[in-house]
């Protein structure tokens, strides 16, 4: 199989022609039709994600994928050949990734892909939408009517975290520069323009001094601090992606608030709680195919001979949504 693979760091990739792995009785085989792109690879790229814990040299990347089982293991009783699934399923800790036309994948990394999206829009999924999942139900567990202020409303985790809370009957709030307000109020939020208002203007205007209920920090640095002052007293929680570095909690545990971090990789560097994963986007296929979330795709396509291309993409911030490698060959009808 062609597969991209880095041998240093800050390096282009390589292109290599490799053996197909061989999926152990554990363990489905998947051909994988389309890799999603998320700025956790571009870090891990550039040897700046040492808790992604790669394995150097010959690491092949990509955390998710979206493909159709080929072969199953002797123990899996839960897929056959011929599913088209998607996962967040390697690229970190030793495990092969998704810039291969072919992975062995543990199956309770997986989910089945919902009937009404095509291959391209299920990669961009898995490790946002596992992360978002994590944030709004696992840790906040958001009701129907609760007030909720996603921080980066038109990124890949928030967006997708403003369409879960939605579903859950939350009333959701979002804060994004001016170019990206309809973005988000098509998707259901309502939005705060953090350009011309301050934490203490938008509290008032939109709370009315009360505070949210909940608060999603999917920036971190000095929105992770804004948030502490964001939420309800005594009944207000706060969730990060992004809580690194060193922060004062005076100003939450003066509002008697509470916290959560989310590591949503700890399954896949740890051998652990995979079934969640697995769970968790099998909730998702359903809320997608109910209409209720839809993940917004770059309209670029990408092969792995223009990764590259579709990387500077990602930097220069110029993506109108996910991007997408197309891994098969695209006459393949079953990967389309």
């Amino acid at each position: 199989m062609k597969a991209l693979i880095l041998k240093q760091y800050n390096k282009p990739y390589i292109m290599e022609e490799i053996p197909i792995p061989i999926a152990n009785e554990r363990q489905v085989l998947v051909k994988i039709s389309h890799s999603g792109v998320n700025p956790l690879d571009l870090k891990i790229k550039s040897g700046q994600a040492a808790h992604a814990q790669t394995k150097m040299p010959d690491a092949i990347l990509g955390t998710d994928m979206s493909g159709v089982i080929v072969s199953v293991g002797n123990e899996v009783k839960n897929f056959k050949v011929g599913d088209a699934v998607y996962g967040m399923v390697g690229g970190i800790g030793g495990a092969q990734g998704t810039l291969a036309e072919y992975a062995a994948v543990d199956p309770d990394l997986l989910a089945l892909k919902a009937t009404n999206i095509s291959f391209k829009e299920a990669a961009a999924l898995p490790l946002i939408t596992i992360t978002a999942w994590e944030a709004m139900i696992d840790r906040a567990d958001i009701q129907k009517g609760s007030t909720v202020l996603v921080h980066g409303g038109a990124g890949g985790v928030g967006h997708i975290a403003i369409q879960i809370a939605r579903a859950k009957g939350a009333i959701v709030y979002t804060t994004v520069s001016s170019d990206q307000i309809e973005t988000v109020r098509n998707l259901g939020a309502i939005p705060i323009d953090y350009t011309k208002y301050s934490v203490k203007e938008y509290i008032t205007e939109f709370t009315n001094d009360e505070g949210f209920d909940v608060v999603l920090d999917t920036i971190g640095g000095t929105v992770l601090d804004a948030s502490f002052t964001a939420v309800k007293r005594y009944t207000g929680h706060v969730i990060s992606i992004l809580g690194w570095g060193s922060h004062s909690l005076a100003p939450l545990s003066f509002r008697g608030a509470s916290y959560s971090g989310v590591f949503t990789l700890y399954p896949l560097i740890s051998g652990k709680h995979r079934k969640h994963h697995g769970k968790i986007l099998t909730e998702v296929s359903k809320l997608i195919d109910t209409g209720d979330l839809k993940p917004l795709v770059d309209g670029n396509d990408y092969t792995m001979d223009s990764i590259d291309d579709a990387y500077k993409k990602m930097e220069d911030g110029s993506a109108q949504g996910k991007i997408i490698i197309s891994i098969a060959n695209n006459q393949d009808e079953n990967l389309s």
